[in-house]
């Protein structure tokens, strides 16, 4: 049976609590993922959780108790609590009646070596790099590499934001440099998106190895970062907009680049 908690006060929740924070995340290499279908997802990529908590509503569901019986053959710590203390955990009034503590794992940069990867510079919403890694994970692009100052994607906001992707998208950090030399060495070439840029052309082919680069919210790409790219682009607007959401801008190269390929693997 699993191991029951309903203290508030366990050293454990206390733990999980604090992997909201940066410090907490940072000293145990841990991150939060709420729900049973993340879990689900996770399992069945061969990922397992350090601890998995739930509800009694949670053993309702069948798919649940098979998750929870699969966990502990792997060694998994399972926890039941109740839906105040998984509230307190969640930092929500209606939380999941799953949540599991992951390992952290950044992948090497060499690691990372299909045809499309995704680069971010300076990103600050966990939201727009969450949904970035999930719209990444829907082209089947390689990898997210993260540039510079750009924000945790293993907080809360970022991994919910990502609905499950971040277990199945390899993200490395790099610096400028390490990336400039990346592209190199792969004979890939590296696509930024700038105003500086012209539009690019709609039948124009992608090069078979591509890194699509994308900046800050506010400021978008620094200036040494547009002259390490090899083609600025920029998309074309037509209505009263000026600009897209980062995510968005993200999406529609991502996704434009994918076109070019022909789609190449897309499911039927």
């Amino acid at each position: 049976m699993p191991h029951q908690i309903t203290s508030a006060a366990n050293p454990l929740i206390k733990t999980l609590k604090a992997l909201h924070a940066k410090k907490g995340r940072a000293e145990t290499g841990w991150f939060l993922a709420e729900g049973a279908r993340l879990a689900l997802e996770a399992a069945d990529l061969g990922i397992w959780p350090e601890v998995l908590v739930f509800s009694p509503a949670a053993l309702e569901r069948a798919p649940v108790q098979q998750l929870i019986a699969r966990a502990e053959a792997a060694g998994v710590r399972a926890v039941q609590t109740t839906d105040a203390i998984l509230a307190g955990i969640a930092k929500r009034d209606n939380p999941q009646t799953v949540l599991g503590a992951y390992r952290q794992q950044l992948a090497a940069l060499s690691s990372i070596q299909a045809p499309l990867v995704v680069a971010l510079d300076g990103v600050r919403d966990p939201g727009n790099l969450g949904t970035i890694v999930r719209t990444a994970d829907s082209v089947g692009a390689g990898g997210v590499i993260l540039v510079g100052e750009t924000c945790d994607p293993y907080s809360v906001e970022a991994v919910r934001a990502t609905m499950g992707s971040i277990f199945a998208i390899p993200l490395a950090r790099a610096t400028l440099a390490e990336l400039t030399r990346y592209r190199d060495e792969r004979g890939a070439r590296m696509l930024g998106a700038s105003l500086k840029g012209g539009y690019w052309a709609p039948e124009a082919p992608a090069p078979a190895r591509t890194i699509l680069l994308m900046g800050n919210e506010q400021s978008g790409l620094s200036t040494e970062m547009e002259r390490a790219c090899d083609q600025l682009v920029k998309l074309p607007m037509r209505g009263r907009a000026d600009s897209l959401n980062l995510a968005a801008a993200t999406a529609v190269l991502l996704y434009d680049i994918w076109r070019r390929l022909g789609y190449d693997g897309a499911r039927a």
